[in-house]
């Protein structure tokens, strides 16, 4: 019988490959090159194919769509329950075939990335990286002038102005080799610096082109930077039924530990994109400094101030970035820009 459902278990080198037929039954298991398995894709009848969402996953997926499948990108934890027994490449890709089976299990499925916003992505987790290794060269900075005495403040910005009084201090004891040294980390820092204005600018550039990023930067504590992440992210939003659905997605809403008809609600759960998260978040924070400057008549003003009455400033930033996640799945769904009347809640 002919196999209705494939799962992939993905990898650099070695794709092991489960076929299952209508009647659940495994019809094939096999290991693949990387090579092999776009052959046997290409030359096997349209199926529906599965595959965790991991590094690879998105390639392989639109591959599988030019061949004629119907790709299904699964998240791994909805896969964990089916695998049996212990552990190995073969039981996970029929674990991935027997999830991609389930309807509820489909309904969670990740949307596939086109190559321009997996690329959007990419940069955006490239600027990340860059962010951190200039904090963490920022730090070595002032640990080694420490050593000898030198204070200078936390803030990069108090750094970079201090740094060149410091290496031009010819009495403060900084031996030669290390004054050296600190002038070499002092180009790495510029040019970090660089490479992040670039960065920016670039993505500043393609918000000012793209339609949904116009609609997007109607929404308060949306710019340029959070706005192309939470595009290359998100997407079209038509994965989401609503908009509570994609908050919860990014982990702001309240983990849950109830029993016995008691409700019992937790802190944040912190799932999913844990960088749209914090973009979110910082968002939320720069429209609650600015809340009480906004038109008397604004639905979002008086909605910050109800949180902010009767909630500590931590929770109400949360609150607000769990609002702020709805309106932005709203306006990608309708492509409508925001309007600040229609808030409620």
């Amino acid at each position: 019988m002919a196999e209705t459902i494939i799962g992939i278990d993905l990898g650099k080198l070695k794709f092991h490959v489960c076929g299952v037929d209508a009647n659940g039954h495994v019809e094939r298991r096999r290991a693949y090159s990387r090579s092999a398995v776009m052959r046997f894709l290409a030359n096997t009848p349209p199926a529906l194919v599965a595959m965790e969402a991991c590094p690879g996953a998105h390639h392989l997926a639109r591959k599988a769509a030019s061949f004629g499948h119907e790709p299904l990108l699964l998240p791994a934890q909805y896969v964990k329950p089916y695998v049996k027994s212990q552990k190995n490449d073969t039981v996970d890709a029929e674990a991935i075939a027997e999830a991609a089976s389930r309807p509820t299990v489909r309904e969670r499925a990740v949307a596939i990335k086109p190559e321009e916003r997996q690329t959007l992505q990419l940069l955006h987790r490239q600027r990340s990286g860059w962010i951190g290794e200039r904090t963490a060269l920022g730090n070595r900075i002032r640990a080694m002038l420490l050593e000898f005495g030198i204070v200078l403040p936390q803030r990069l910005s108090r750094l970079r102005a201090g740094l060149p009084e410091v290496l031009e201090d010819a009495d403060n004891g900084l031996p030669d080799r290390l004054r050296a040294l600190l002038h070499d980390l002092s180009a790495d820092l510029k040019r970090l610096d660089a490479r992040i204005e670039a960065l920016n600018a670039e993505l500043t550039t393609f918000a000012r082109e793209d339609p949904l990023m116009q609609l997007l930067l109607t929404i308060p504590g949306i710019g340029p930077i959070n706005g192309t992440a939470l595009l290359a992210g998100i997407g079209d939003a038509s994965q989401f039924r609503r908009g509570r659905d994609l908050a919860a997605w990014l982990g702001l809403v309240p983990r849950q530990h109830s029993t016995g008809g008691k409700t019992r609600l937790l802190g944040i759960s912190k799932h999913g994109n844990r960088h749209l998260r914090m973009m979110l978040i910082h968002g939320a924070r720069a429209v609650l400094r600015v809340a009480g400057k906004r038109a008397a008549d604004d639905g979002l003003r008086h909605w910050v101030e109800r949180i902010t009455a009767r909630k500590h400033a931590n929770v109400a930033v949360v609150a607000l970035a769990n609002k702020l996640a709805r309106i932005v799945c709203a306006v990608l769904q309708r492509r409508e820009p925001f309007a600040p009347a229609q808030v409620s809640g």
